[in-house]
């Protein structure tokens, strides 16, 4: 991915990142926990890490005034962790509905970068369907395509 994004470290499946901008440098984070079942399925987690109580906040709004460079960093997360977990599936929602809305947005604004990479699915009525846009999704799939060899 070539977007504007913020450098992160890596222990497991766990990803640390500093936003920076007019509140100061906040530490993110970034899980993917695995889910029971046959198939390899992760759930993203993501917000601003709290050292304090050793957990990820995902409802704070840190208003840092970098939404754009912390999503894409979340995203080169997403395809770093599906090179080092060829076949695990990625199911990510928001903590609210307009967090969820907002990831919408921006997996329809760089769908020429992720089609290349991952068939992305959306659940809506009970269902999964292929990502489409102007369709309000309440969760997102991520199965990532053969792309180690680009």
């Amino acid at each position: 991915m070539h977007l504007d994004r913020y450098e992160f470290e890596v222990k497991s499946d766990r990803y640390r990142f500093y936003s920076q901008g007019p509140r100061g440098e906040i530490e993110k984070a970034v899980f993917y926990d695995k889910l029971s079942g046959s198939q390899p399925l992760y759930a993203l987690s993501f917000g601003d890490w709290k050292e304090k109580v050793n957990r990820i906040d995902d409802r704070v709004v840190t208003n840092n005034g970098d939404r754009q460079k912390i999503l894409a960093t979340v995203a080169a997360t997403v395809v770093n962790f599906s090179m080092q977990n060829p076949g695990a599936f990625i199911f990510a929602v928001g903590s609210t509905p307009s967090r969820t809305r907002l990831y919408q947005m921006n997996i329809a604004s760089n769908l020429t970068i992720i089609i290349p990479l991952f068939e992305v699915e959306g659940f809506i009525r009970n269902n999964w369907e292929p990502f489409q846009t102007g369709c309000n999704y309440s969760a997102f799939l991520l199965k990532p395509k053969n792309f180690l060899s680009l």
